[in-house]
């Protein structure tokens, strides 16, 4: 059970209510905004479902789920019960949501492999005979139709008729008694049709008045003539206002009569819109699919690029600052992590993003940060987050802390997974005793709770991690020259204290600073060292990670190079190739022409000894100008060895042999720090050798092996493939529909060549079947393979552009 004050602390509340901006009805506006927090694993596992379920079918659907016409008509079904008569919008309101609710299971239900979604449809009742009848009775503006009963009908027929008749003598009398009149017209006064009379003709016209005008110049009077029509006229209007509750009556007592299924049809829809809401808002968020994890299963906590969704928002639609993500990977032996670092770092805001995003994978909804998410299901979620000073209660700050925390330390228990939040522990009091307490307190979270996330501005707790292998130290980076924290967390390294040194860029008499840093313990300042020491050597990797970064960069930009000048050579080949075959055929018929005339030389008369001599030698002179010399063969005696260096001529490089052929007869070698696989037949030794007897036998190897097929992927076209994954050839198309991504990927694909690293994440797995059926029909593709587990597996997808 999650504590309404943790809630509040958390601000469940307005991530509720801009979840809410995404629901289709009011009935899931008012869900969402009171939303349950789930008591149990399995329940929240089957929210989750739901939510992936949605998401896909938005992916499919080109409009997403449609939930017009749907209406709160709860209240209606429970006066229904009480034969409260229900007014035709009413009745109206329940036609339209039956038929609502009949759309979305049968758009479901084109959807087998949506099982939970199919599940929760499957028992729905829409009853279209109620719809019907309803309709039928019942017009678009709620009114009775006259089609609902025989009896209404004829009443709306003598009504009309006898208000017809009564306009015919009413306008007699005008034409008539046009002297007498004010205006040459009949109005209405209540339910009862009028002449507006002078005051001073009353007696031409003989009737009942009904109204005077303001004036007194005016009487509106109804003629006796009339009088007996409008009694009938309002008897029938009363007798047509009785049928038509009559006719509702009837309907509302069939609504009452199918009430609870009704009540079924209004839940079902309500969950619906509220898993609607949840996967678009997961969209917006661009979130991903979370993996619950079973605490006692011990696997790791898994949330990197972690941003706060309510940061998001402020910085989307109120003008905030950008989201700085935070990584999270604790593995399950840590029970206590220690976060240190100057103040408004981003301490507080690391544990209200853990505490929130715990609430929002219990309810189902994806978490804001890259995948894999795998994050634990607690059954707990215990805070003490701010100041809790109250006047009333003669309560401190430190007082009110430590309320809090008892409360916390009394809610734990053995058979439940808590997370425990605290912020400053131990502060507010003596800083020797606050240390102590806040070393006794986190020692005894970590035997009692699942995980324990404090932050802490005591030098002492820091240690911890060194005496106890369930401690881990953590630091929010703090930028020395700008003298700002920049809300990265570092892991591993604590935080150390800044006091002096901003004291001292602040302008603090330097002979105090001095005399301070004389008051320090030894023993501090030497921790102190030994982070900044930390603390620069991450700075020189960072600096180093920079520079392979751009390594990398320049490898990409040689391996275009490469690719560009072999693609240039492969054309100038074909073209010489083909300038070779025209010359060829040219020799050939010009050899054809000459050597037709010698044989015709030779048929005139008997040839002479000196004749055909001549004649051979001008044969030999033509076969010495036409026909090339033969190709020297090349010696085949060359078998590549690890660590042998070769040529591969068509890229003019020399590399390293690093893996044996295999029976594809490929190799891997290395140019430099790129690692490339070629064919056995496009490489030579250093002197020129060649491997075609190698080749030959793995051939035949080869062809005698039985063959596998294996679905998706086609034979390679190219000799060779560059094997380097950088920015600019690796793809995220995670949260993408399926046709958004085909376009995405064809722009892609048109403008790059080599290898492509797609990103589409597990999800429910549709979103990678969508890419891998476009890259399987697109010609442009040679072959595409699942990129090994390190480079992210099934979530990510090679593919071999031509």
């Amino acid at each position: 059970m999650i504590h309404s004050e943790t809630l509040e602390i958390l601000e469940w509340h307005r991530l509720c209510q801009h979840l809410s901006t995404f629901t289709a009805t009011k009935l899931g506006a008012i869900a969402i905004e009171n939303l349950q927090i789930p008591l149990s694993l399995v329940e929240s596992k089957y929210l989750l479902s739901q939510t992936k379920e949605i998401y896909e079918l938005d992916n499919r659907l080109l409009n997403g789920l449609p939930f017009e016409g749907i209406k709160d008509i709860g209240d209606s079904l429970e006066r229904s019960e009480i034969k409260g008569i229900l007014t035709g919008e009413e009745l109206l309101a329940i036609a339209t949501t039956l038929a609502a609710a009949r759309n979305l299971r049968r758009i479901i239900g084109n959807h087998s492999d949506l099982e939970v979604l199919n599940q929760l449809v499957a028992d729905l009742r829409t009853y279209p005979e109620l719809e019907k009848e309803i309709h039928l009775c019942i017009d678009e503006q709620g009114g009775v139709t006259d089609r609902a009963s025989q009896k209404l009908a004829d009443t709306r027929q003598n009504f009309r008729k006898i208000r017809s008749q009564i306009h015919q003598k009413l306008q007699n009398i005008l034409q008539v008694k046009s002297n007498s009149v004010q205006e040459q017209i009949f109005t209405q006064r209540g339910d009862r049709f009028v002449i507006p009379v002078k005051a001073s003709h009353k007696e031409n016209i003989r009737g009942i008045v009904h109204d005077i005008s303001t004036s007194g110049m005016t009487l509106y009077i109804e003629p006796n003539s009339i009088v007996s029509m409008g009694n009938e006229l309002r008897t029938l209007a009363i007798q047509e206002k009785l049928e038509e509750e009559r006719i509702r009556f009837s309907l509302t007592e069939h609504v009452a009569n199918f009430k609870t299924d009704l009540e079924k049809v209004l839940v079902t829809l309500t969950i619906l819109d509220m898993a609607n809401a949840k996967a678009r808002y997961s969209l917006w968020l661009e979130a991903t699919s979370p993996r619950i994890l079973d605490p006692r299963d011990q696997e790791i906590l898994v949330l990197q690029g972690l941003r706060h969704p309510l940061l998001i928002w402020q910085q989307q639609y109120e003008g905030g600052k950008t989201v700085v993500p935070i990584d999270l990977l604790i593995k399950p032996e840590i029970k206590v992590v220690a976060i240190t670092g100057p103040n408004t770092g981003g301490k507080t805001v690391t544990l209200k993003t853990l505490g929130l995003v715990a609430l929002m994978a219990k309810v189902g909804l994806f978490i804001p940060a890259k995948e894999p998410v795998e994050i634990p299901w607690f059954d707990q979620i215990l805070v003490d987050i701010g100041d809790e000073q109250s006047l009333q209660q003669s309560l401190s700050t430190f007082s009110g802390h430590i309320c809090r925390i008892i409360r916390i330390l009394n809610a734990l228990s053995e058979k439940s997974a808590s997370l425990v939040l605290l912020d400053e522990v131990g502060a507010g009091t003596d800083p020797v005793e606050g240390n102590a307490l806040a070393i006794a307190i986190l020692q005894y979270l970590a035997d009692n709770a699942q995980l324990t996330i404090a932050t802490t501005h005591f030098g002492e707790l820091k240690s911890l991690k060194y005496e106890d292998e369930r401690f881990e130290n953590a630091s929010v980076e703090f930028d020395e020259i700008t003298l700002s924290p920049t809300y990265r967390l570092l892991w591993g390294i604590p935080g150390r204290s800044n006091a002096l040194m901003i004291a001292s860029h602040l302008g603090l008499k330097p002979e105090i600073i001095k005399q301070a840093e004389s008051k320090l313990v030894r023993g501090t300042n030497e921790v102190n060292q030994v982070i900044a020491g930390l603390e620069a050597q991450r700075r020189s990797q960072e600096t180093k990670a920079d520079q392979l970064e751009n390594l990398l960069k320049q490898a990409e930009l040689l391996y275009k190079e490469v690719n560009t000048k072999a693609s240039s050579l492969e054309e100038r080949e074909k073209i010489l190739k083909e300038s070779q075959e025209i010359a060829v055929q040219r020799a050939i018929f010009q050899a054809k022409g000459e050597i037709a005339q010698v044989i015709h030389r030779l048929q005139q008369g008997t040839p002479t000894a000196q004749e055909a001599q001549e004649a051979t030698n001008a044969l030999q002179k033509i076969a010495e100008k036409f026909i090339l010399p033969a190709t020297p063969k090349t010696r085949i005696d060359f078998i590549p060895k690890v660590g042998d260096r070769i040529r591969i001529p068509k890229l003019s490089q020399i590399a390293e042999v690093i893996t044996l052929p295999n029976e594809n007869c490929e190799l891997n070698v290395r140019i430099g720090i790129m690692k490339m696989t070629v064919k056995l037949a496009d490489i030579e030794s250093l002197d020129g050798k060649k491997s075609q007897a190698l080749i030959k036998e793995q051939k035949n190897r080869k062809v005698n092996n039985s063959k596998q097929k294996t679905s998706g992927k086609e034979s390679a076209e190219t000799t060779s493939i560059l094997l380097i994954r950088t920015s600019k050839n690796t793809f995220d198309i995670r949260g993408k529909r399926i046709t958004d991504a085909e376009m995405i990927l064809e722009k892609v694909i048109t403008e790059t060549t080599g290898i492509i690293w797609i990103i589409h994440g597990h999800g429910t797995g549709k979103l990678r079947q969508g890419v891998q059926e476009f890259l399987h029909r697109n010609p442009k593709i040679s072959h595409f393979e699942t990129a090994p587990q390190k480079e992210g597996g099934t979530g990510v997808t090679i593919a071999h552009i031509r």
